[in-house]
């Protein structure tokens, strides 16, 4: 909610006095100069570092929902909106979603749609964000679409068509191929989180549910690997959820230096969700529950993971805690298996839903999505240090044309600038608008 001054009752109609009249109006200017000086401080981020709006979407063509961004070498953002961009018939009267890229020309940032998804065997409502992968093409997956009998998504590559001199002057054409289309059954379906690479160019992802008969027949969700084989891909479930200790409908997954995968997922033994690990093996992968989580002090409804240059596992959930607005903690790893210790407890509606962020100092930064001093989500940031943890909120969200409700993770350039979005506000402000690129800097 916004947070509005209200201007004193004055009857400006009445007859007063020269120096009533005269008190009356200082009270006045200084009651403005308060109310002037509040909220240009309670809009400032923390540390006095600067809070700027680089880009507002538009829906057409740019799409609507900005869902995540990436960064690559050269400092280019890139990222997917779940709806919008160019309408068609499969998705109307909303549109498909986009890829988008959005890079500084010195006098601000330009923003070009990359490619406008059309709804059918190509992919619709692209969730997962993109990774960017070899030679610079990028990976991604769409939660629906691809023409299979049940369209379950797909996961599909997006790549330059023109020299790279062209292509960092934002003036080359991209192609979409679809790598693999699911089935909706024991290969997956509803693929919503970001793709990871191994060190020989295979693909791994999650699927929200399918991979099994239990959950009404939609299964709880799957990890698999995607092969290139020629010109194809081939693909391969490495595990599918149970729906019991081991949870279901898993997040994104990433590695560990020895080839390990850890993620999380929802449910589990006190249903609120486990972080787990495959690992490889001569018999294929095995699942181990590193940590269950008991919607407690602890938290629920765990985000996707990070490691630190220790390997210790960082993460957030979404809800419980102390303060109702969920967690951050951290996993360590120790003979008899991982330590949980809780980091701090967010207070409001919903906390993080993206990844965590950690920088080379330790560092970590993480958006919640309803919390604030508007109750529109903020930016914060965790600061380790030897009495523990320092929390520090760089910036509530009103809700308008800055955005609101932030649920991607914050990108981090070499300069300390930070970037993100938000799915809603921008010019429509609050659910009437299209989302929004935010950019902090020292």
């Amino acid at each position: 909610m916004h947070n509005k001054g209200r201007f004193p009752n004055v009857m400006f109609g009445a007859r007063l006095r020269p120096d009533s009249a005269a008190l009356a109006i200082m009270v006045l200017l200084l009651f403005l100069i308060f109310v002037f000086l509040f909220l240009t401080v309670t809009a400032q981020p923390a540390e006095g570092q600067r809070f700027n709006v680089i880009y507002t979407f538009t829906n057409e063509p740019d799409g609507i929902l900005p869902i995540d961004l990436r960064m690559d070498a050269a400092g280019d953002l890139y990222g997917t909106t779940a709806e919008g961009g160019f309408t068609r018939d499969d998705c109307a009267p909303i549109g498909c979603g986009t890829d988008f890229k959005l890079w500084n020309r010195g006098s601000g940032w330009v923003l070009r749609p990359l490619y406008s998804f059309l709804g059918g065997t190509d992919g619709a409502h692209p969730l997962s964000g993109v990774s960017i992968g070899a030679n610079g093409i990028f990976y991604g997956a769409t939660e629906y679409g691809g023409g299979g009998y049940v369209d379950g998504g797909t996961v599909y590559s997006l790549r330059p068509i023109a020299s790279a001199s062209r292509c960092r002057a934002g003036s080359c054409l991209w192609t979409e191929i679809v790598l693999h289309r699911f089935l909706g059954g024991s290969d997956g379906l509803y693929p919503v989180s970001p793709v990871v690479f191994d060190r020989d160019g295979n693909i791994y992802g999650t699927t929200w549910l399918g991979g099994g008969s239990g959950n009404g027949g939609y299964g709880y969700g799957t990890v698999y690997k995607l092969s290139p084989s020629g010109s194809n891909w081939t693909e391969t479930v490495l595990y599918s959820f149970t729906g019991g200790n081991d949870g279901g409908g898993p997040g994104g997954v990433i590695f560990d230096t020895v080839g390990n995968l850890y993620g999380t997922a929802g449910g589990g033994a006190a249903g609120c969700g486990t972080v787990f690990r495959l690992s490889p093996s001569g018999f294929g992968w095995t699942e181990n529950t590193l940590y269950s989580f008991q919607c407690g002090s602890d938290g629920s409804g765990p985000s996707d993971l990070v490691f630190d240059q220790s390997g210790n596992l960082y993460g957030a959930t979404y809800s419980g805690g102390s303060g109702g607005g969920g967690t951050v903690y951290e996993l360590v790893r120790s003979s008899n298996g991982w330590t949980f210790t809780l980091l701090h407890s967010l207070s409001g509606a919903a906390g993080p839903v993206g990844r965590l962020t950690i920088d080379t100092a330790g560092n970590l930064y993480g958006t919640a999505r309803e919390d604030g001093a508007y109750g529109w989500g903020s930016i914060f940031k965790l600061t380790p240090g030897s009495g523990g943890w320092t929390y520090t909120d760089l910036y509530d969200f009103a809700g308008g044309i800055d955005g609101g409700q932030p649920q991607g993770s914050v990108v981090l350039d070499g300069h300390g600038d930070l970037f993100g979005v938000t799915p809603w506000g921008g010019a429509g402000q609050g659910y009437s608008g299209y989302g929004v690129v935010w950019e902090i800097t020292p």
